[in-house]
């Protein structure tokens, strides 16, 4: 099959129509068949409740060519699962996991000329998106709903690449005490997009949230979660209620366990231990592991002693068995490669 014509080392992170999208509606009661479509638009009511109660959640995930050529995904039955816990909460009747994994299969196999040939650094980023497409005017749940997937091609999420980043210590709370922290909903995002350009605006890559009730524990950045290595050598993940489970972070916790025979340690993490720490990372589907050289607070900076150069050795470890584990380069766990074609 031939690939686009596209200067694959070139992708940012960023929207590219692709050929075909899948879609299908709620109503009465019921989730229709679906099917691919062409048409990259979205026809909606004035009224349509996602437009003023915020009713949607989406979920993010990624196709690769492997070194032998099959397109593959990874993990995207967790993908499906945390989008079923995120619409049960914002009372989005939840779309079937079966139905969504198909869906998957289906749209990466019809636009298999945009997935990025093996060894190119890119991959095809996949957006299912669920919503309240139905009209509601009163605050009250929608009548009716759409969900849909579409794909592109892309690269690294942050324009250093895998070089350490810069974040700061935000001002703002990324989530309410016992509110929406913990799943993908598209309204957490809307939040940090200020804090967010505010960072960009003083030189910083991301903002480290912490929690909402003390300020006094790291929870995530406003795109990723956060992971630390202590001086031992130990993994150290935050744990937190308003933590969204990323399923990037559960993986590299595995791996980590697994396959480098890390010791991890999940617990709160309070901010003012984060200066004895030598590696630190971000972590999700978009970045995959992106590392942290420096943190600025209020108290001042906090270099981590893995430096602004390279990765830290740990992290580095992480990001190249978890990405060879992607490829299929090194046997995965079982049912973490669903293979599309």
């Amino acid at each position: 099959m031939e690939k686009k014509n596209i200067d694959w080392s070139k992708l940012g992170f960023a929207y590219t129509k692709t050929d075909y999208r899948w879609q299908s509606t709620w109503d009465n009661g019921e989730w229709s068949e679906g099917g691919l479509l062409e048409d990259p638009e979205f026809h909606l009511l004035e009224s349509a409740c996602v437009f003023h109660y915020s009713q949607s959640c989406f979920e993010g995930l990624k196709a690769y060519t492997t070194e032998d050529g099959r397109i593959v995904t990874f993990r995207p039955d967790q993908n499906g699962l945390r989008m079923i816990d995120s619409a049960k909460r914002l009372e989005i009747p939840p779309f079937p996991l079966e139905k969504f994994l198909q869906s998957i299969d289906e749209v990466v196999r019809a636009n298999a000329a945009w997935v990025p040939p093996y060894g190119t650094g890119a991959s095809l980023y996949i957006r299912p998106v669920l919503f309240g497409s139905g009209p509601q005017i009163g605050v009250a749940p929608a009548p009716s709903y759409t969900y849909r997937v579409f794909v592109m091609p892309v690269g690294s999420y942050f324009k250093e690449g895998p070089k350490p980043i810069r974040i700061c210590v935000s001002d703002y709370d990324r989530a309410a005490p016992h509110g929406t922290g913990a799943i993908k909903a598209g309204l957490n995002y809307a939040m940090s997009l200020f804090p967010t350009q505010e960072a960009h605006r003083n030189g910083y890559a991301e903002n480290m949230y912490l929690d909402p009730q003390t300020r006094t524990y790291v929870e995530e950045t406003g795109g990723a979660n956060i992971l630390f290595v202590d001086a031992d050598n130990n993994l150290i993940v935050p744990k937190s209620q308003s933590i969204l489970p990323s399923v990037t972070r559960r993986s590299l916790v595995y791996v980590g366990q697994h396959y480098l025979g890390l010791n991890v340690i999940e617990r709160q993490v309070r901010l003012d231990e984060v200066k004895n720490f030598k590696e630190c990372c971000l972590c999700g589907t978009a970045a995959v592991l992106a590392p942290v050289g420096l943190i600025h607070t209020h108290e001042g900076d906090i270099a981590l002693p893995s430096g602004m150069d390279q990765m830290g050795e740990i992290c580095g470890k992480l990001r190249q068995t978890l990405t060879d584990i992607q490829a299929c380069k090194i046997e995965a766990p079982e049912g973490w490669i669903r293979t599309i074609c």
